[in-house]
């Protein structure tokens, strides 16, 4: 009889203990605030500005590679 009893104690222990964690799991949750702003881009989201970006990278490395021979 005692094993039985240390059995169902175990089990009501952890059964406890998994309630109490998803007490605190749902009191973690504070929801969701989204805040979009739908403004005036900045300069680096702009396309443009990388295909500048990339053009001028490509000159100063054909320039680097061309000096080297």
């Amino acid at each position: 009889m005692n094993y039985l009893e240390n059995k169902y104690s175990k089990i009501t222990i952890l059964a406890l203990l998994g309630l109490l964690i998803s007490f605190q799991i749902f009191a973690q949750d504070g929801g969701l605030d989204i805040d979009i702003d739908l403004g005036k881009p900045e300069w680096y989201e702009q396309p443009w500005v990388w295909v500048v970006g990339a053009a001028a990278f490509i000159l100063i490395l054909v320039a680097v590679v061309r000096r080297k021979r």
